[in-house]
């Protein structure tokens, strides 16, 4: 089990930048959660809802984002996590992965939570917006 980390308002953790993204990353991802809709998959599908080409499932971006997070934190600290995605991640799009703390509040003895807005982004386009909150130390 990993310790908590000790952090401070304003602290943003070093953003990943992932990519670019494969049509194998997304049919990968599919496999795993079982989400064969064809936007992700099928060309001619995505063209006929209005995309380019194939999109990744939102909760890839989310998973992405999540990973990143508690890769800094550990997973066992990760109290609350929540997501509202904005725009798709595309194949051949790159995306980083980034966070700032905005709270540290006191609970017990030396922890604390540390409340962080997150973000996906490609470019300067927002593809998932979110919100965290870990348990950290404050020794």
């Amino acid at each position: 089990m990993r310790n908590p980390i000790k952090t401070a308002v304003r602290e943003r953790p070093s953003p990943r930048t992932i990519g670019p993204v494969t049509q194998t990353d997304i049919v990968r991802f599919a496999g795993a959660g079982g989400d064969f809709n064809p936007l992700h998959h099928d060309p001619a599908f995505a063209a006929s809802a209005g995309f380019e080409q194939p999109i990744a499932m939102g909760q890839m971006t989310a998973g992405l984002l999540a990973a990143w997070l508690t890769d800094w934190c550990g997973v066992e600290n990760l109290r609350d996590y929540e997501v509202r995605f904005t725009a798709p991640l595309a194949i051949g799009d790159t995306v980083e992965l980034s966070g700032e703390v905005m709270t540290v509040e006191p609970i017990e003895d030396d922890l604390a939570l540390a409340t962080l807005e997150l973000a996906a982004t490609r470019g300067g386009t927002t593809l998932v917006a979110g919100r965290a909150t870990v348990v950290v130390t404050t020794t």
